[in-house]
């Protein structure tokens, strides 16, 4: 290598060079996704959505420890449904997919065109989120206070039709989990709505190894209709925030609009009280940009598709069977050990290719553990063990007995570093601003890629009209007033107190969290 040249990586452009970029072929090179034939859709593929499997399954069981049923509503929603709380329809209107017909038939030219008498008597809308159609049914399930709390769950799609789109971060049709429930009383509906921000919180903390800021949004940034919206928060590498959940109080509103009503105890009639809180399939993302390098993605073990690859080495056709043989063992070894909840899950990549062109498609795939065996390795009873938190080049031999026995601790160690290697970087970039002049020079105008910034913890007076201002000027807004999540941080005793607004010197009661976002 020449004295100046930079080391040679697996993904072109680095994270440096062009992040944007980077994310995008970081997703290519890992086999995740791809763009459909449909504008702004995407194929998740076998690798991609094993992810989301595992993060389905992880979260499905957090929420019915929590007492959550599933159910599953309709895909088309009547334009009344939501024509009935106004301020929701607003704030979907414009991502909404409209069906007008019910069939086709041939047109003039030999295409196909809407037939003329299939005209819909009402137009149905692509689900953009359920509350109305949920709300409809749960008005019907809903009769007494006996009926109450209502906890519903469903895995679904949604659309919300997008400009501008990015695999898996922002896409017209996604993947979700939507939580609604109903209660009889203000205070269970907003111990739930917190209850499953925490459930959110856990969940991106212990299996994405991804730490995040917990608080309520502005009022700008609450979900349409909602009294409270809360959202976890986290940074991604390029020091801008994902927003990677949300839990929505939503008072009586959707309740008054959907009829949702209850015989109280003392034989009165009263709206139920409900919330609703979803995360996607933008958890995805939030893991690639939390932990993927320059080399492709990077797996935190817990939500890995599988937890090691092991890679055959042949000297020849002599020593083929005494391998395979070998590495039989050790993988039916391997899985007979858990890791968590799961067994160990175990890859054996007998492809015929060349062996660094099959190790570097595993590094790029963000397998935690890549193992090799050779003749020499089973002569002596070992294996060549990499880490993915590691450079594809840190290698180290180990007994078959030993590897065997510290799998479990071996991925549990990966995990873990993933973790405080994402905190570091957070904390690193997360400034305490007391001043309008060191703020505008944090984050810089609209335009300027260099001022980047990262976590702004300043003062703010909660004037909507500062914040609007803000946002116009830097493209920066409000992420969350932190109630938790900052826990250890050096920044973290700084957070509560009163103190002074940085826009206008008007009085505030505590800081809040700034950033630009996706």
């Amino acid at each position: 290598m020449a004295k100046n040249e930079a080391p040679k990586t697996a993904i072109s452009p680095t994270r440096n060079e062009d992040y944007p970029e980077w994310y995008q072929q970081v997703v290519r090179a890992a086999d995740l996704a791809e763009s459909s034939p449909v504008r702004g859709c995407m194929v998740i593929k076998p690798w991609g959505y094993a992810i989301w499997e595992n993060i389905q399954r992880e979260l499905d069981a957090m929420f019915k420890a929590t007492g959550h049923k599933n159910a599953y509503f309709p895909l088309f929603i009547p334009k009344s449904f939501l024509e009935k709380e106004a301020e929701h329809v607003e704030g979907f209107a414009k991502e909404c997919a409209v069906v007008t017909h019910h069939r086709l038939v041939a047109g003039p030219g030999g295409g196909l065109i809407p037939d003329p008498q299939a005209r819909l008597e009402e137009p149905l809308i692509v689900r953009p989120t359920s509350e109305t159609i949920i709300g409809a049914a749960f008005a019907s399930w809903v009769q007494s206070y006996r009926d109450l709390p209502l906890l519903i769950n469903q895995w679904a799609n949604v659309v919300r039709w997008e400009l501008r789109t990015r695999l898996f971060l922002r896409t017209t049709e996604f993947l979700w989990q939507e939580g609604h429930t109903a209660h009889a009383t203000e205070a269970e509906a907003r111990e739930e709505t917190l209850r499953m921000l925490g459930v959110y919180a856990t969940f991106a903390r212990e299996f994405l190894a991804m730490p995040v800021l917990e608080g309520p949004k502005t009022a700008s940034e609450r979900f349409p209709g909602a009294v409270d919206t809360y959202a976890i928060e986290a940074m991604m590498q390029d020091r801008k925030a994902l927003q990677a959940g949300t839990s929505h109080f939503l008072g009586q509103n959707f309740a008054k609009a959907s009829g949702i009503r209850f015989q109280t105890k003392a034989e009165t009639e009263e709206y139920a009280w409900t919330t609703s809180w979803g995360v996607s399939t933008r958890l995805v993302g939030g893991l690639i940009m939390t932990h993927s390098d320059d080399d492709g993605l990077v797996l935190p073990p817990r939500l890995a598709p599988a937890h090691v690859v092991i890679l055959p080495v042949y000297r020849g056709d002599d020593t083929r069977a005494k391998v395979d043989e070998y590495i039989d063992g050790l993988a039916k070894e391997l899985r007979e050990q858990r890791f968590g909840e799961r067994r160990v899950e175990v890859e054996v990549d007998r492809r015929d290719l060349r062996g660094g062109e099959k190790q570097w498609e595993w590094v790029k795939k963000g397998v935690p553990v890549r193992i090799e065996i050779g003749p020499r390795d089973v002569d002596g009873g070992v294996a060549m063990v990499s880490r993915r938190d590691r450079a594809p080049k840190d290698k180290a031999s180990m007994a078959r007995g030993e590897l065997t026995a510290r799998i479990a601790e071996l991925l549990g160690d990966i995990q873990a570093t993933l973790y405080a290697r994402a905190i570091a970087t957070r904390d690193a970039n997360t400034h305490v601003i007391d001043d309008r002049a060191d703020f505008d020079a944090f984050f810089g105008s609209k335009g300027d890629k260099e001022a980047q910034g990262g976590f702004a913890l300043a003062h703010w007076s909660g004037d909507p009209e500062i914040e609007a201002a803000v946002k116009d000027a830097h493209k920066v807004t409000i992420r969350c007033i932190p109630t938790g999540g900052f826990e250890g941080a050096p920044w973290a005793d700084a957070l509560s107190g009163e103190g002074r607004c940085i826009f206008t010197g008007k009085p505030s009661p505590r800081r809040v969290v700034f950033a630009k976002s996706y």
